[in-house]
């Protein structure tokens, strides 16, 4: 490379277009000769795995039932004993499937296993033949944030000698158009700062049409066929060149493979909840994954991010219709990537996990009130999967994989309903008796009793099922000697389990609650939207927290006047969960505490390798963040604002006006923003006055406009 002036090298490489259309849900797809059931990448006696695991989990579900009918209707069947059956039977599958996966998750950690596709650990790295596009995907987000992260990837990869294998692009969704002249910028210093202006790209959407999984859609029609491969990232994502290497070779050298899934987890916690979330997926996350690939097989899942995938088998498979109706059940497939997977499984294509690999990673939201936010719109999009379960030709792995994503936002309401009736059964026992004399005498009332011995055993059995994958992780840990050294030893290992579990505990009927209340808000037809996500760990006000957790106090006190009025013991067996509700206002500002965080972490608590001892990606991007931290608090800062920018920033200018979109042709559509906002800049005596009087859209029109932007250009401040 000899010419570094990143403004003047094309914004965009030329277009190579790859067909993909919406997929007909009600009609088998087109498979291309391909086989179905049992695919070359299959590993042998998968069905003896799956047997395994829902065999067992189907045997401990009709033990705790036959146990839970002993407790509620030892004496007969009545109403409210068959409804709590109904419901402990659900629940209990639920728990009983992951407790029988992570048998096979330990099994497969203790193997060494994880991997397949011939995939190896460590060793020389593999030479790749075809070209591989990393897509970064942003919408609202810093973009200094998001590309030092990208430039911490691209670093990665180069060190491993194979950059020219691979091609950057940030797909930008913006709709803010002060956000959108930052991304420009920083894109621009991004090439300024690697040196590249041929690999580097950056195309931004005027219209984000169903928003990423028409992102990437875009993408694919317009540049997909100059790519074998694309490597799907988030705003948050950091990956380890060697292992993106390793993972792209793996689909290079199976042509069957349509999607290779890593395990990205979670690190740069500092508050206090997103150090346990870090922690738990650290430490139990690689369980669960290596349970959930042992028995996916090639019928795996697609999370949305830090995955392979072959980009003709995404075009040809992959497009998503709209479903009929309104939102939140209707339109555009917001949970994209599970139904993503599902049709290009469909359509022949294996789905593989590889969670043996690390050097994936992810961020977490830094509090509950965010993942709430977020969880609003992820209960939205696998709700909304209900109505594709039905899809002709799907692989029923595809349809457990879409059950499970609905149960996990359904089972919150299911476990209030099991708690609510319980309390009814010992309201009934406690007021109502028993009519013994009546026009047929019976020795035996017929309303639930509950037999309190048979209610321990069920208790302690249900409770050990659902903390066995704690203690098999804490097992597994103790073999992964870097791993444990990592944690701060055993002893410290153990310790931030206890305190996670119970913290964790506390918080578990606030984000019952939480998830109740956003399926019912979704069933009665209210849409999440779509919000940016907030990375960014501020300090929250105490009142702030008040006012959006006091409910579940008072729901708490409430709940806890009911158990104590039936009696002690039903008190203090629900302590558990009123304890959490009514504690959810210093709960929720106490997990929120940066200060609480950091102050474990040199505890030596909730730690993982990650931070004690920091792979060299994570040590790129902590250096990349520390230079964009300085560069924020320098002393010659740039505008935030878009007008203002371009007017200072004569390389900006010109290279946006090199990249805006051909100007409006006779008979095209017309944009009414851009008509309103170029009429209020003619009229506007100052740039004041015309930022005073442009909404967003009129602004981000004009800024689209090669017209519009020699008029802002020319206005005096």
């Amino acid at each position: 490379m000899t010419d570094f002036f990143p403004s003047e090298a094309p914004f965009l490489p030329h277009e190579a277009p790859l067909k993909m259309e919406p997929q007909n849900l009600h009609q088998q797809p087109d498979r291309h000769g391909r086989p179905f059931r049992i695919l070359d990448t299959t590993p042998k006696l998968l069905w003896l795995r799956r047997l395994f695991v829902f065999g067992t989990a189907i045997l401990l579900t009709g033990f705790g039932v036959y146990k839970i009918n002993q407790v509620f209707n030892s004496l007969g069947v009545s109403t409210l004993g068959v409804i709590v059956l109904v419901l402990f039977a659900i629940l209990g599958f639920w728990i009983a499937l992951s407790f029988t996966s992570s048998l096979g998750g330990f099994a497969s950690l203790i193997c060494r296993g994880g991997l397949g596709l011939g995939i190896q650990r460590t060793g020389a790295l593999p030479q790749l033949k075809a070209r591989t596009a990393v897509l970064m995907p942003t919408y609202n987000e810093d973009p200094t944030r998001v590309l030092a992260g990208l430039k911490a990837i691209y670093d990665s990869i180069l060190a491993t000698g194979q950059i020219d294998a691979f091609d950057f692009f940030i797909l930008s969704d913006t709709t803010n158009p002060d956000v959108w002249l930052q991304e420009e910028r920083a894109f621009l210093a991004l090439r300024q700062a690697t040196r590249d202006n041929q690999r580097i790209f950056y195309r931004r959407r005027h219209q984000n049409t169903d928003r990423k999984a028409g992102n990437l859609h875009d993408w694919v029609t317009r540049f997909g066929g100059s790519y074998q491969q694309m490597l799907t990232l988030d705003a948050d994502s950091v990956m380890d060149g060697s292992l993106i290497v390793r993972v792209v070779s793996a689909m290079e050298n199976h042509e069957g493979v349509g999607l290779i899934q890593t395990l990205p987890v979670i690190v740069g916690g500092r508050t206090l909840f997103a150090r346990m979330q870090q922690f738990a997926g650290r430490v139990y996350g690689p369980l669960i994954a290596h349970g959930i690939a042992w028995w996916h097989g090639s019928e795996g899942n697609y999370w949305g991010h830090n995955a392979v995938i072959r980009t003709r088998a995404f075009a040809e498979q992959a497009g998503l219709p709209h479903l009929k109706g309104r939102p939140p059940f209707g339109g555009h497939i917001l949970s994209h990537d599970f139904v993503e997977a599902a049709l290009m499984r469909r359509g022949g294509w294996a789905i593989h996990m590889v969670p043996g690999l690390f050097g994936s990673y992810e961020e977490s939201p830094p509090s509950l009130t965010d993942v709430a936010i977020r969880d609003r719109r992820w209960c939205q999009g696998n709700l909304q999967h209900a109505k594709i379960l039905g899809t002709k030709g799907l692989h029923w792995v595809s349809r457990t994989h879409m059950l499970t994503g609905i149960g996990s936002y359904i089972m919150s309401p299911l476990w209030l309903l099991f708690l609510l009736f319980g309390i009814l059964i010992s309201l009934q026992s406690h007021f109502y008796h028993p009519e013994y004399f009546g026009t047929k005498p019976t020795l035996y009332p017929h309303w639930p009793r509950v037999d309190p011995v048979q209610a321990k055993f069920v208790f302690i059995g249900t409770m050990g099922i659902l903390l066995a994958p704690k203690g098999l992780a804490f097992i597994a840990m103790l073999f992964d000697r870097a791993a444990l050294r990592g944690s701060g030893g055993a002893i410290r290992l153990f310790l931030s389990i206890i305190l996670e579990t119970l913290i964790g505990g506390l918080i578990a009927p606030i984000a019952m609650l939480i998830q109740t209340s956003g399926v019912i808000s979704i069933l009665l037809g209210r849409d999440s939207g779509w919000n940016a996500q907030n990375r960014e760990d501020g300090r929250v006000s105490l009142r702030e927290v008040a006012r959006g957790y006091w409910v579940y106090t008072v729901f708490g006190i409430l709940l806890a006047a009911a158990a104590w009025s039936v009696s002690q013991a039903l008190f203090l067996w629900m302590t558990p969960v009123l304890l959490g509700l009514v504690l959810a206002i210093p709960l929720a500002a106490l997990t929120a505490s940066r200060d609480v965080g950091l102050g474990l972490r040199k505890a030596g608590l909730l730690l993982i390798e990650e931070e004690t001892a920091p792979p060299p990606i994570l040590r790129l991007a902590a250096e990349n963040d520390r230079l964009r931290t300085e560069a924020m608090h320098g002393p010659h800062q740039p505008p935030s604002e878009a007008f203002a920018l371009l007017r200072t920033d004569r390389t900006l200018l010109d290279a946006h006006l090199g990249a805006l979109p051909p100007a409006r042709k006779p008979g095209s559509a017309i944009d009414a923003h851009l008509l309103v906002g170029l009429v209020k800049l003619k009229e506007a005596p100052s740039l004041r006055t015309a930022l005073s009087k442009l909404n967003r859209q009129e602004k981000a029109a004009v800024l689209g406009s090669a017209e519009g932007v020699a008029l802002l250009e020319n206005l005096p401040e």
